[in-house]
């Protein structure tokens, strides 16, 4: 675990690629990121270059798209071909659970702390197609993955859940349930949104069929882009239910009107994408790259570590899951005498940015954020 000089060190190292610095103390990364100065001016260009050339620079859009691609399968450890560019993580999701060929009797397993992101694509379905949606409920704070993988059984046919936990911080065990899907054929659906850019994600190791994420929370990456993962094994049980113009193979021939899927997650895509948020996502996960995600998930957790023992000292109770393996960017807190909506209307006062969840307050660092800010969150808390 790397000592304070190291934790300053990356901080320091990146900080002034955010000027979001200048005037705030931002620890709010699980609800929406800042763009670092990178994202924003990749943007920039990419706009200016369509107000002063219009389509002319379509091939140079087209290698950003390249590009992109291929740094978030860097990323994650996967191929380019197996990511598709979406909106959003509830498009994402919904894209996958619309896709799967339900019958009568089927049920998904999940658990009832999700965000709705991860709800209402799959409640449809048991809606609409009579699949049960078994949810396992949240226990002293956190969720236990024996008795998620309890609901399991002849009739599941897909598990899904969110890596980080939205209201707990609480990083569940994905390996785990992960081996536990694939020695079964179940489907592992995973929303990645609360952990990827903070955490290593690696599809291979840790048995992921699919993964849903959008880019602006801890990718650092603009609102209105998202990425979607799907294994050669998911890729051959989910079909697609909406037809984008490019989803074919010969999509350049105007008049052929086939439906020869074009390889790979690109058949997901409906048709024109964001391609400046594209652009701002690529140069995010660029600068992720660059700081290293192994360095960045030990810079957190010790940075997390911090954040435990200062609030414990001021009174707050963690509310977030203490063992190593649980442990998250989120930490979650609360205090006997101080309402959760309070705290954060006087942090928000000194230009210390939180959220407040469910009665609790919410802190979400990220790799930009130093000691001193911690320093300065702790001293401004009530207590």
């Amino acid at each position: 675990m790397p000592d304070l000089l190291t934790k300053q060190d990356l901080g320091q190292e990146y900080r002034s690629f955010f000027p979001i610095t200048e005037q705030y103390i931002y620890l709010n990364h699980a609800s929406v990121s800042p763009l670092s100065c990178l994202a924003r001016d990749s943007m920039s260009t990419m706009l200016d270059g369509v107000a002063r050339h219009g389509a002319r620079k379509a091939e140079e859009w087209d290698r950003i798209q390249t590009s992109t691609r291929l740094a978030a399968a860097k990323l994650v450890n996967a191929e380019a071909r197996q990511i598709a560019f979406v909106r959003n993580t509830s498009e994402a999701l919904s894209i996958v659970a619309n896709g799967i060929d339900w019958k009568l009797g089927d049920n998904v397993v999940s658990t009832a702390v999700e965000f709705p992101a991860n709800v209402y694509p799959w409640a449809r379905i048991s809606a609409a197609y009579g699949v049960q949606l078994r949810l396992q409920p949240e226990i002293g704070g956190r969720i236990e993955v024996e008795d998620l993988l309890s609901l399991v059984d002849e009739r599941t046919r897909v598990v899904t859940v969110s890596w980080v936990q939205f209201a707990s911080g609480q990083r569940l065990d994905i390996r785990r349930i992960g081996q536990f899907c694939r020695e079964r054929e179940i489907l592992f659906v995973v929303d990645a949104v609360q952990g990827l850019g903070a955490f290593e994600l690696d599809v291979i190791r840790d048995y992921v069929d699919v993964f849903a994420s959008a880019a602006h929370k801890f990718l650092l990456g603009p609102k209105g882009i998202a990425l979607l993962y799907l294994s050669d094994w998911a890729l051959e049980r989910v079909r697609p239910t909406v037809i984008g113009w490019t989803a074919v193979e010969n999509y350049r021939d105007y008049l052929t009107h086939d439906l020869n899927l074009r390889d790979g997650a690109v058949r997901f895509e409906g048709g024109s994408l964001n391609e400046v948020g594209i652009c701002g996502l690529g140069a995010a996960i660029e600068l992720l790259l660059r700081a290293g995600p192994q360095r960045i998930e030990q810079y957190l957790l010790a940075l997390r570590l911090d954040l435990i023992e200062r609030l414990s000292e001021r009174g707050y109770r963690i509310v977030s899951p203490g063992q190593l393996g649980d442990a998250s960017a989120i930490i979650v807190c609360c205090h006997p005498d101080f309402p959760a909506d309070r705290v954060c209307s006087q942090l928000d006062s000194q230009n210390i940015i939180t959220s407040a969840r469910l009665g609790r307050l919410r802190i979400a660092p990220h790799f930009y954020n130093t000691v001193v800010d911690v320093e300065a969150l702790i001293d401004a808390l009530p207590a």
